[in-house]
């Protein structure tokens, strides 16, 4: 979809080019980026000061947030050797247990799996799909041994150690915590790094050479297993990477006991020769296990380094440079979210230069990138610095918060919808329109006169299929604060539902189609804090403009009109759904056949959905009067409208006569382009956008009775 549709073009940039892009540095964020980058269509070049000849052998948590933005991009993990984490153990030093849980059972909650990868291969994966000529879009640039020494934000110039200069369009930071490009961000000459008072021991062995040692063999004998050994001031945690072969190591420990064999204290230097007796003796007082665990490390591949820290930096942007990953935010590594944050950092930078970005908007696009990341990443900064502290020098802390806030997440449909806010705002020119009214109008709910309608001889038939699908998504259509997602799974539940209505009085004995999207699961906070929890409904296509105009106006449905042909045999439904013969979408029923008479409902999703009390939608009238194009947009009216389900709320007896379930069911839709089109691709677009992870319940239902929905109400 366009994200850019507006102030993307004007008459001194009617054809945007692709922008040539320098990113500094080749880790994990700088090819993260390389990669989103070149697939939104821009020309890459790398610039990495080392060789790859002494890549850091250890492991990495990829959190269901970093994983799926991982294969968005198309890296699976899992064939890189990326192993599920299944159980997570905390152990005090002399080997009782504090906690267990089982992450399997929590998984549900996460579309995407939390995972164990070996960097090496991360890192080498992500390495060959920049530069590859396979994949989307051009093949990243990558120079080694190409040392920055200085850039110009302003012109956008990047200088090597030879004398080399480089003119970008675009300048990214990616060289880690000891970054040069940061030294041209405004201010943050005064913010150095600084030793967080913890070093850390990294190495890892054959999990096999564990698990055949008696003593050490509940360190491996549990596949996915994440083990965190706590003592009051230094931890061991033990993970398995590679395909479960490897036992990854860290081992945080006080700065003081520890020999950090390099030039200089505090270079936090990941390839820092460890001495594995001072290993040894930095955990004397842990149990004998523990220390013939660490004992099987090799000398010659322990590493250690100091663990920094590092104050906020006042922004991440200057000119035509912008930073990402530890250039602006190192982190410690107490919630496994370093390199998570610098993938999330290289989705959302990607996400505001589509291909057709304009250069002028450059500065915008980039405080927009800053102002998606800024305060995220530095909270999960400060969850680490929590999460790291000794044990007894505080509180304890709430790991439940800290891992719905880390993991429930996708930057890439976050950074998105703030994109399309920002798009939205910039474009106040825009015309919104809807129908006015022309004073007293018959319709459903009364006739010229003001007399109630009768519904009860009316009749309905609604195909509908509950399905499992991606919260990250649905939320973006959410149009106000006070409507959120009840839970913070990733998970979430929808329903499509196509409706024939026949016999309706107020239609002189005829009838309508409409066909909606609904969001379930939604709770709407009131001002005095209560919450009402129900379904949310985005928007509801319909064949005729009578229900439309007096939806809109009367209730503020959100009604927008559409061809629907629905056709049905014995055992097949399906829906064709159009615009002056432009088909964009279809959903078909099949196998079809009679429910049991108790109606047989489908099994409750796991986990369960929230009580639902009710409808939710958007009310929006737009104000009158407004000649000034800087006017346009305002409206007269607008807040949230909400219809109780309870039965006391209806009008009219709802009777159900038959009910056909379907073992099969498919939906899709095409949102074709702006002239096929014209009044709703944008919308179509978004529905495409959904994914259908799993059909719950597809069914058929039939009856009588149609209510006249009086009793919405606006919420407060």
């Amino acid at each position: 979809m366009d994200f850019t549709n507006g102030s993307n073009t004007s008459s001194n940039d009617e054809n945007p080019r692709p922008l040539n892009i320098t990113i500094c540095g080749a880790g994990i964020g700088g090819l993260s980026a390389a990669i989103f980058l070149r697939q939104q269509g821009h020309s890459i070049t790398l610039l990495e000061q080392s060789r790859f000849t002494d890549e850091l052998g250890a492991a990495v948590h990829l959190a269901p947030n970093a994983n799926g933005l991982l294969r968005r991009m198309g890296l699976i993990p899992e064939a890189q050797g990326a192993v599920k984490a299944l159980k997570l153990s905390a152990w005090l030093p002399h080997g009782k247990e504090m906690f267990s849980m089982d992450l399997e059972a929590s998984a549900v909650r996460w579309q995407h799996p939390w995972q164990l990868v070996h960097r090496v291969s991360l890192h080498s994966e992500l390495k060959r799909m920049a530069t590859s000529e396979e994949g989307k879009g051009k093949p990243a640039v990558l120079r080694l041994r190409a040392r920055v020494m200085d850039v110009d934000p302003k012109e956008g110039v990047v200088t090597l150690d030879g004398g080399e200069t480089i003119q970008s369009d675009l300048i990214v930071g990616a060289d880690g915590v000891h970054s040069k490009t940061r030294m041209q961000i405004p201010g943050a000459q005064n913010i150095k790094v600084f030793g967080s008072g913890k070093s850390a021991y990294r190495f890892l062995i054959p999990r096999q050479r564990a698990f055949d040692e008696p003593e050490t063999r509940k360190f491996a004998d549990k596949e996915g297993h994440i083990i965190m050994v706590m003592g009051r001031d230094r931890r061991l945690v033990v993970y398995p990477a590679s395909d479960s072969t490897l036992l990854n190591f860290v081992c945080i420990h006080p700065t003081s006991e520890s020999q950090i064999q390099s030039e200089e204290s505090g270079s936090g230097d990941w390839q820092n020769q460890g001495k594995l007796d001072k290993l040894l003796e930095v955990y004397k007082e842990f149990e004998p296990a523990v220390l013939k665990l660490l004992s099987m490390a090799d000398e010659d591949t322990l590493k250690v380094w100091e663990l920094l820290d590092m104050e906020q930096l006042p922004t991440w942007t200057e000119g035509k440079l912008v930073l990402i990953g530890d250039a602006a935010h190192p982190f410690t590594p107490h919630q496994g979210q370093g390199a998570g944050q610098a993938i999330e950092d290289a989705a959302s930078l990607a996400v505001m230069f589509p291909s057709n970005a304009r250069l002028d908007t450059m500065s915008d696009r980039l405080k927009l990138y800053e102002k998606c990341r800024y305060e995220r990443a530095s909270a999960i900064q400060e969850y680490s610095r929590i999460s790291g502290k000794d044990l007894g020098s505080g509180p304890p802390f709430d790991g439940s918060k800290f891992t719905d806030y880390n993991f429930g997440h996708d930057e890439w449909n976050y950074s998105s919808q703030m994109l399309r806010k920002w798009e939205w705002e910039a474009n106040k020119g825009l015309l919104w329109r809807m129908p006015t009214a022309f004073g007293p109008m018959p319709g459903p709910r009364q006739d010229f006169q003001g007399r109630p309608r009768d519904g009860s001889k009316a009749t309905f038939k609604t195909a509908s299929v509950k399905f499992k699908t991606s919260r990250t998504v649905l939320q973006n259509l959410l149009p106000t604060e006070k409507l959120q997602f009840a839970a913070a799974d990733t998970n979430a539940y929808a329903t499509f539902a196509v409706t024939q209505l026949d016999k309706l009085e107020w239609l002189g004995g005829r009838g309508y189609s409409h066909f909606g999207l609904y969001i379930h699961g939604i709770q709407y906070t009131k001002a005095d804090g209560e919450t009402v929890t129900g379904t949310y409904l985005p928007v509801l296509f319909e064949n005729l403009a009578d229900p439309i105009l007096s939806g809109r106006e009367e209730l503020g449905f959100p009604k927008l009109f559409a061809e629907l042909d629905v056709q049905k045999d014995a055992e097949k439904w399906t829906l064709d759904a159009g615009w002056m013969s432009s088909k964009f979408g279809s959903m078909t029923l099949s196998g079809l056949h009679e429910a049991a008479a108790t109606n047989g409902e489908a099994p409750a999703p796991n986990p369960p959905l929230p009580k639902d009390e009710g409808l939710f939608f958007h009310k929006y009238v737009p104000a009158t009067g407004s000649h000034r194009s800087k006017e346009r947009g305002l409206a007269d009216v607008e807040y949230t409208a909400f219809l109780p389900g309870s039965e006391d709320a209806q009008t009219v007896e709802r009777k159900v006569e038959r009910t056909l379930k379907a073992s099969a069911a498919d939906i899709s839709f095409d949102a074709r382009d702006w002239k096929a089109l014209p009044t709703l691709h944008h919308i179509v677009a978004r529905l495409e956008e959904i994914p259908v992870y799993e059909v719950v319940e597809a069914k058929i239902v039939e009856g009588t009775g149609v209510g006249d929905v009086s009793a919405v109400r606006r919420m407060e």
